[in-house]
């Protein structure tokens, strides 16, 4: 069995709000967050359909975000010491996912996952968790403090 290989690689800058975000399927009948924050608290990633949550370690910021698509299981990254990785499955219609912070909405950029209506293994690791809460408490503002890497590959039928 070949090596998985990496497709494609993306740099974005997501919005979080509320400890949050979202990767939703760009065509989603359903808005993110409906009435505000529907996110399950303490849980650093749940999936739901169509959509992916992942609880930030603060309240309003810009982390940093690597995605990549891979076409089979990646090995686990240990490029950094992460503080979160959590494994989950999203469906997606469209092919491409939208970034969604809870309350701002939609980022511009999508990632594209290149193929449409099939299911993805979603992994996202964490990092600077600690460090972004206590930047936030201190200073307010927090720029690229929190990193994440999120790692697609297409479910096997």
């Amino acid at each position: 069995m070949p090596e998985p290989r990496m497709v494609r690689e993306q740099e974005l800058e997501p919005e979080v709000d509320f400890y949050g975000m979202c990767l939703q399927d760009e065509e989603s009948a359903q808005v993110a967050y409906p009435g505000g924050r529907v996110m399950d608290e303490g849980v650093f990633l749940t999936a739901h359909p169509g959509r992916v949550d992942i609880e930030s370690a603060g309240h309003t910021h810009t982390p940093t975000m690597t995605a990549q698509v891979w076409d089979g299981e990646p090995p686990v990254d240990t490029s950094r010491a992460w503080e979160q990785r959590a494994d989950t499955t999203v469906r997606s219609a469209t092919g491409t996912l939208q970034v969604w912070a809870v309350a701002y909405g939609p980022i511009e950029d999508v990632i594209e996952l290149g193929a449409p209506d099939r299911d993805w293994h979603v992994r996202v690791y964490s990092s600077g968790r600690d460090e972004v809460a206590r930047v936030i408490e201190e200073e307010g503002i927090a720029e690229g403090v929190e990193r994440y890497l999120v790692q697609f590959w297409p479910q096997q039928a």
